[in-house]
């Protein structure tokens, strides 16, 4: 599998905000994507999810299914980590799970990212750095081939930081790829798209 952008061009509210972004993301490969702020890194991650339309260039996903729209060999774990609060931790991934139309083990996903112990609470006592936590889950309740991540080391500690990594690092090792946009280390090695240049250069 291969992700594509091929000389992107991205605008909001009548605004260019990406021009002429192109690289290339491989199955078990990762590009980090940095910038400052205002450089379009999470906007780049909603149009490679299909969210936004981009006004110039393309996106591709080679090698996916060719029946099905390329957002759903996706996930994009964005800046909120919509963790329903009324509904107990379990309930959340169940309740992605279905969405998404995964076949995970629910409580082997919660287990894995440290919430095994707080499954049947609800949502709502969960700290930002448990939110975030429980979002990783989501990853792993319903598994893609391609990881779009926005800041995913936003509220997690060192622990929460050193698990993402190593999540990261099983994903890529069974072919997945992922692009995270990020103003900090990820704990992970990764190819580099700096945005906010004359064009975007990738290292």
């Amino acid at each position: 599998m291969r992700l594509i952008a091929d000389r992107l061009g991205v605008d909001r509210g009548g605004r260019a905000i990406l021009r002429d972004v192109s690289f290339a993301v491989a199955g078990g490969e990762a590009l980090k994507v940095v910038g400052p702020n205002g450089a379009g890194k999470s906007t780049l991650l909603r149009a490679l999810a299909g969210l936004i339309a981009p006004v110039e260039g393309a996106v591709r996903l080679d090698g996916g299914d060719p029946d099905a729209p390329p957002r759903e060999a996706m996930h994009l774990l964005g800046h909120l980590d919509a963790v329903k609060a009324g509904l107990s931790v379990r309930r959340n991934i169940v309740f992605a799970r279905d969405v998404l139309g995964g076949e995970g083990d629910v409580d082997a996903s919660l287990d894995r990212v440290g919430l095994g112990a707080l499954a049947d609470l609800p949502g709502s006592v969960l700290s930002a750095g448990q939110k975030r936590r429980l979002a990783l889950a989501r990853l792993l309740a319903a598994p893609r081939p391609v990881w779009l991540l926005d800041e995913p080391t936003a509220a997690l500690d060192a622990s929460g930081q050193a698990l993402l990594g190593e999540l990261v690092a099983e994903h890529r090792a069974k072919g997945g790829l992922v692009v995270a946009a990020t103003h900090l280390d990820m704990g992970f090695e990764a190819a580099r798209l700096e945005l906010g240049a004359a064009a975007a250069a990738v290292s």
